[in-house]
Protein backbone atom coordinates (compact mmCIF):
# COMPACT_ATOMS: atom_id res chain seq x y z
CA UNK A 1 0.00 0.00 0.00
CA UNK A 2 1.20 3.45 -0.76
CA UNK A 3 0.64 7.06 0.12
CA UNK A 4 -2.42 8.42 1.81
CA UNK A 5 -4.21 5.07 1.90
CA UNK A 6 -1.36 3.42 3.80
CA UNK A 7 -1.13 6.30 6.27
CA UNK A 8 -4.90 6.23 6.84
CA UNK A 9 -4.92 2.48 7.48
CA UNK A 10 -1.96 2.72 9.86
CA UNK A 11 -3.77 5.45 11.79
CA UNK A 12 -6.91 3.30 11.94
CA UNK A 13 -4.72 0.66 13.60
CA UNK A 14 -3.70 3.20 16.25
CA UNK A 15 -0.28 3.89 14.75
CA UNK A 16 1.26 7.26 13.91
CA UNK A 17 1.15 6.67 10.16
CA UNK A 18 4.91 7.03 9.87
CA UNK A 19 7.13 4.59 8.01
CA UNK A 20 9.19 2.69 8.95
CA UNK A 21 7.27 1.24 11.85
CA UNK A 22 6.57 -1.97 13.69
CA UNK A 23 4.19 -3.80 16.00
CA UNK A 24 5.22 -6.39 18.53
CA UNK A 25 3.33 -9.66 18.32
CA UNK A 26 1.60 -8.85 21.61
CA UNK A 27 0.22 -5.60 20.11
CA UNK A 28 -1.07 -7.08 16.85
CA UNK A 29 -4.47 -8.34 18.12
CA UNK A 30 -5.40 -4.90 19.48
CA UNK A 31 -4.30 -3.19 16.26
CA UNK A 32 -6.36 -5.69 14.27
CA UNK A 33 -9.48 -4.99 16.33
CA UNK A 34 -9.00 -1.21 16.04
CA UNK A 35 -8.64 -1.52 12.27
CA UNK A 36 -11.73 -3.73 11.97
CA UNK A 37 -13.82 -1.29 14.03
CA UNK A 38 -12.60 1.72 12.04
CA UNK A 39 -13.31 0.01 8.71
CA UNK A 40 -16.78 -1.05 9.87
CA UNK A 41 -17.54 2.54 10.92
CA UNK A 42 -16.19 4.11 7.73
CA UNK A 43 -18.83 5.68 5.54
CA UNK A 44 -18.51 4.39 2.02
CA UNK A 45 -19.69 6.70 -0.73
CA UNK A 46 -21.91 4.95 -3.21
CA UNK A 47 -21.24 5.62 -6.88
CA UNK A 48 -24.08 7.34 -8.70
CA UNK A 49 -26.58 4.84 -10.06
CA UNK A 50 -25.57 3.48 -13.44
CA UNK A 51 -21.98 4.79 -13.36
CA UNK A 52 -20.45 1.30 -13.17
CA UNK A 53 -22.52 0.08 -16.09
CA UNK A 54 -21.35 3.01 -18.23
CA UNK A 55 -17.72 2.17 -17.60
CA UNK A 56 -17.08 5.00 -15.15
CA UNK A 57 -14.37 4.40 -12.59
CA UNK A 58 -15.93 3.13 -9.37
CA UNK A 59 -14.08 4.25 -6.22
CA UNK A 60 -12.30 1.57 -4.20
CA UNK A 61 -13.81 1.34 -0.73
CA UNK A 62 -11.92 1.48 2.54
CA UNK A 63 -13.08 -2.09 3.20
CA UNK A 64 -11.52 -3.27 -0.04
CA UNK A 65 -8.27 -1.43 0.63
CA UNK A 66 -8.07 -2.70 4.21
CA UNK A 67 -8.83 -6.34 3.40
CA UNK A 68 -5.20 -7.43 2.68
CA UNK A 69 -3.95 -5.67 5.82
CA UNK A 70 -6.66 -7.26 7.95
CA UNK A 71 -5.72 -10.67 6.59
CA UNK A 72 -2.02 -10.00 7.30
CA UNK A 73 -2.73 -8.85 10.85
CA UNK A 74 -4.94 -11.90 11.46
CA UNK A 75 -2.14 -14.22 10.32
CA UNK A 76 0.38 -12.36 12.48
CA UNK A 77 -1.93 -12.64 15.49
CA UNK A 78 -2.48 -16.35 14.87
CA UNK A 79 1.23 -17.08 14.55
CA UNK A 80 2.25 -14.54 17.21
CA UNK A 81 4.55 -12.69 14.79
CA UNK A 82 5.89 -9.16 14.96
CA UNK A 83 4.96 -6.92 12.03
CA UNK A 84 7.35 -4.47 10.40
CA UNK A 85 6.64 -1.99 7.59
CA UNK A 86 8.88 0.41 5.76
CA UNK A 87 8.51 3.31 3.42
CA UNK A 88 9.60 3.26 -0.18
CA UNK A 89 11.17 6.33 -1.65
CA UNK A 90 9.80 7.23 -5.06
CA UNK A 91 12.61 9.19 -6.63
Amino acid sequence: MFGEVAVALLKMMGQSGVAPGALLASDVPAALERLKRAVAAAKEPLPPRGEAERGAEVPVSVRQRAFPLIELLARCAEKKCDLVWEGISRT
